[in-house]
């Protein structure tokens, strides 16, 4: 029931806040959204990288500042759409991976300079102190935000920077009511938000992209297809967005996570203002129940 109020809560608010924030329902390939709450049904994609497969990157050398860096991913799908990764299926270690989407939209500039804080500096020095690796799903327009915080996260070890699109903006439609790009303009806001990561600094970047809202279906992946990008959903809604309740938000993590599970949370202060507090909740009851933190590279790697 929680999950459900959760996921309603955040459909209320996005006209009038962080639109799509990630925690709501996916639309699957045939164009039809998924239960609200829930994370996106089944798609056909593959469940292990092939052999061999490694992100886009030069031939030789390290990989250029804010260029995917070399990374398992999975092959594309045998229609050649992008594959879509949820969770480790098959996997048996405890092991978990926590990601957390760094929202901002491309026009909410006005209310940054207003005042109004996307980052949440204390979550990740939280991170840092408790020794958890994470995947920060970010955009480019917060990368352009806060061009130190995204260089920090993106060349510290226990971060991945992962593409969340440039602005925001959804790549089907419907998506909670977010303006959508068609699949030209879907191409290469991915392209902008690397490139904004690269003028940042962030290093350790790597070929996923998280839709936002988590909305996609057939087309949104075609169109992402020369990307070279796997994208990655998740299989646990924290619930996190606009809470009020750091501990409901942590029960319903400690609730739905299995060996292999995708966490979806958020670096946004105005729009997941308990996110940080329910870390230092969530964290050591993982630890205490066996598991081990790991990056979402590390699950596509198993």
């Amino acid at each position: 029931m929680r999950k459900v109020t959760a996921a309603a809560a955040l459909t209320a608010a996005l006209t009038g806040s962080l639109a799509g924030c990630g925690d709501g329902p996916a639309t699957t390939d045939a164009g039809r959204q998924a239960r609200p709450g829930t994370p996106p049904a089944p798609t056909p994609t593959a469940s292990a990288p092939a052999a061999g497969a490694t992100s886009p990157g030069p031939a030789a050398g390290a990989p250029l500042a804010g260029a995917p860096g070399r990374v398992p991913t999975l092959a594309p799908r045998a229609d050649g759409l992008t594959p879509v990764f949820e969770r480790a299926q098959q996997h048996t270690d405890k092991t978990v991976a926590l990601t957390f989407d760094a929202d901002m939209t491309s026009d909410q500039g006005p209310r940054a300079a207003g005042g109004e804080r996307f980052d949440n500096p204390q979550l990740i020095a939280t991170l840092r102190a408790l020794k958890v690796p994470s995947t920060i799903f970010m955009t480019g327009r917060w990368a352009e935000e806060y061009p130190d915080q995204a260089k920090s996260i993106g060349t510290d070890p226990n971060f991945e920077v992962a593409n969340h699109s440039y602005g925001h903006h959804a790549f089907t439609s419907p998506c909670y009511g977010l303006p959508a790009l068609d699949g030209a303009a879907a191409r290469a806001d991915v392209d902008r938000a690397f490139s904004a990561f690269r003028q940042a600094g962030a290093v350790n970047t790597v070929p996923y992209f998280r839709f936002p809202g988590g909305c996609y279906d057939d087309p949104a992946l075609r169109a992402l297809s020369t990307a070279k990008v796997t994208a990655v959903q998740w299989d646990v809604v924290s619930g996190d967005a606009f809470a009020k309740d750091p501990a409901a938000v942590a029960e319903q993590v400690l609730a739905g996570v299995k060996p292999g599970s995708v966490v979806v949370m958020h670096c946004t202060r105005s729009a997941a203002p308990v996110t940080e507090e329910a870390v230092r909740t969530i964290v050591p009851e993982l630890r205490k129940r066996g598991y081990r933190f790991v990056k979402v590279s590390d699950l596509i790697g198993t």
